[in-house]
């Protein structure tokens, strides 16, 4: 049964909601899916699943583009209905016609709801029988098809019964015998060195009565001219390989070499050093061109989808694209965008951002896209760019505040110190980053403590003592095979005692499938209840950084005794002074985990820690 169906404005206006279901849905699965979906660019899928106290529901939505209006059916998702997607369309159709911006209430949607509602069931359960009535005639026709073979060979076994033909009387059984229930020949079923003929739909024999013996005297000739030509051919190689084959010339050991020059690393000839030279330019301008010459074509290459690949086609393509430019398209479809969108896909993995994450990107923009008007002396190439630069804004610019000096000072209000856990994979920069936010924080006259809870990695508290000492900052530690919740719970009674205002907890580096050090994890954010959880990952990583981040979240979801577990609440981004222009890895973690980038890492200095500079990150993205 369809719980709610409800059509809004993408500004947030509610525009008409059925009244007749008016089933009160538990928790708030319009408002997940707006903060966790369609402002998240994560609209290309369409269906979305809920988890509330007692409930589960699944939402399917669709969009008009045009118009700005958003279609959402909320359902139980144990009921797999199958008309909702052919109901949204009828009512995304119906509805547009109605539609006007003035307007702010449609109660006389309500009779052509309940009619398209009754017309989607009906052709759902019209397709539901026709699925179940078509299964019991194809076994019926499996049946019929077996009888016509056995018959066949029947009525060739009595014609047979009067005489011997030259292959012998039994052909009949022998082809019963290489027949399957369903026409097909057993290869398995080899009798005599003899092969079962072939026949054809009218029953007739392929070639004569001889063809399916096996003659000895054929495969004979056969192997002879056969092995003639092999041995020719293979003489031809091995005249031709002497040419083509380059000889290595014997090394010489002794003091006079008989070859002035032993630099194996310079090509052979000035010919190879020209083409060495030219390939490597080749390549060069090739990436940067490539991007160009697809936003610049990929009019006339979106035009002619559709059309006959013909020269005359493509020239009316042309033409009829520059007049499009000009006079605008009615509605942008599916295939406009496919060119344009395929090569911003290119260019976002060239960028190191993950294949699955820079799809799902194209189609969120897709989606928003389709069905729009383009505008006058516009390209779809720009119309795309423009629309995937908001939707990377939208994606890292930060959904809450992420001053980490007012939050600080609130807990100080509070009378109680500021944690920070530091967690993440191995050989990250975790301890060293920590020093860096640990010096940061000293600069804005803020008491800070160091807490040295990786017991596990050996060398880890001395790596950490070296830094409080140079930093000149009182550090925690009970030194290892510890249990590193108690060493947390037990640094932070210590800052409340000495008036420390901020605890940063070093934690072990763990890779995301370790499930003991994942436990104890977990159990370190259960027992201390930080107040924040960075997540340290390198700004190298490519597809890996969907895997760590997803999995981390799985795990301190999983393994937490809470029944609402503690998940990352920021990234602090690594090694970003050595990737160039690869900063796809910011797009992917904040993509994969909703967490914004709170602090980047750009050298080997305390004082090399800066912020996420959004427009530069996606200017770089995108050129």
């Amino acid at each position: 049964m369809l719980e709610q169906l409800l059509i809004f404005t993408r500004g947030g206006l509610i525009l008409w909601t059925c009244k007749e279901l008016g089933n009160a849905l538990r928790g708030s699965p319009i408002d997940t899916l707006i903060r966790s979906c369609l402002l998240e660019e994560r609209s290309g899928a369409a269906s979305y699943n809920y988890d509330a106290p007692g409930a589960s529901y699944t939402l399917k939505w669709t969009f008009h583009n045009e118009l700005g209006l958003v279609f959402v059916a909320v359902y139980q998702r144990i009921l797999h209905l199958l008309y909702v997607d052919d109901l949204l369309a009828m009512v995304k159709q119906e509805f547009s016609e109605i539609y006007d911006p003035k307007r702010t209430s449609y109660n006389d949607f309500d009779d052509i709801f309940q009619q398209l509602k009754k017309e989607a069931e009906a052709r759902a359960e019209e397709m539901k029988k026709s699925k179940q009535v078509g299964k019991p005639a194809n076994n019926n026709l499996g049946k019929k098809q077996g009888q016509v073979l056995k018959g066949y060979v029947d009525g060739s076994n009595k014609k047979n019964s009067g005489g011997e033909s030259e292959n012998g009387g039994g052909d009949g059984d022998k082809l019963k015998g290489h027949l399957l229930e369903n026409g097909n020949f057993n290869k398995n079923n080899v009798v005599n060195g003899e092969f079962p003929r072939m026949v054809n739909a009218n029953g007739k024999e392929n070639g004569s009565s001889n063809v399916g013996a096996f003659d000895v005297n054929k495969l004979q000739k056969i192997r002879g001219k056969g092995g003639k030509k092999t041995d020719t051919s293979v003489n031809k190689g091995s005249k031709a390989e002497p040419k083509k084959k380059v000889v290595k010339k014997n090394r010489v050991w002794n003091d006079s070499p008989s070859e002035p020059k032993l630099d194996f690393t310079d090509p052979v000839s000035e010919n190879g050093e020209d083409n060495i030279a030219i390939v490597a330019a080749d390549q060069g301008e090739s990436m940067m061109d490539k991007e160009e010459i697809i936003s610049s074509e990929s009019e006339s290459e979106e035009e002619d989808t559709g059309k006959n690949g013909k020269v005359e086609t493509k020239k009316k393509g042309w033409f009829s694209s520059m007049f499009q430019s000009i006079a605008g398209k009615a509605n942008l479809e599916k295939a406009d965008l496919e060119p344009a969108l395929k090569a911003l896909k290119d260019r976002l993995m060239t960028k190191n951002v993950a294949e699955e994450i820079a799809e799902k990107l194209c189609e969120s923009v897709a989606a928003s896209l389709e069905g729009k008007k383009l505008a006058s002396f516009t390209r779809i190439s720009s119309t795309v760019q423009a629309a995937m630069e908001e939707a990377l804004v939208r994606i890292l610019t930060p959904r809450r505040s992420i001053d980490i000096l007012r939050d600080v000072h609130a807990a100080q209000e509070q009378g109680k110190p500021y944690v920070v856990v530091f967690v993440g994979v191995n050989g990250v920069g975790k301890s060293t980053n920590l020093a860096k936010v640990a010096y940061w924080l000293q600069q804005h006259k803020i008491k800070v403590m160091m807490a040295a809870c990786d017991t596990f990695r050996s060398g880890a508290v001395e790596q950490l003592r070296t830094h409080a000492r140079r930093l000149q900052i009182p550090i925690f530690e009970k030194g290892y095979e510890k249990d590193p919740a108690i060493v947390a719970k037990e640094a932070i009674q210590e800052a409340s005692r000495n008036g420390s205002e901020v605890v940063l907890v070093d934690t072990a580096g763990r890779m995301q499938d370790n499930e003991p050090l994942m436990r104890a994890l977990s159990k370190l954010i259960y027992v201390n209840s930080p107040d924040l959880i960075l997540f340290v990952g390198e700004a190298l990583v490519g597809n890996d950084a969907v895997d760590q981040l997803s999995k981390f979240n799985q795990k301190l979801a999983d393994l937490s005794p809470s029944p609402d577990p503690r998940l990352i609440d920021g990234i602090l981004l690594t090694k970003f002074d050595t990737i160039d222009d690869k900063v796809g890895a910011a797009l992917s973690m904040v993509y994969i985990s909703g967490a914004p980038v709170m602090f980047v890492g750009c050298g080997q200095s305390y004082t090399d820690l800066k912020k996420l500079n959004v427009k530069s990150i996606v200017k770089t993205l995108l050129q």
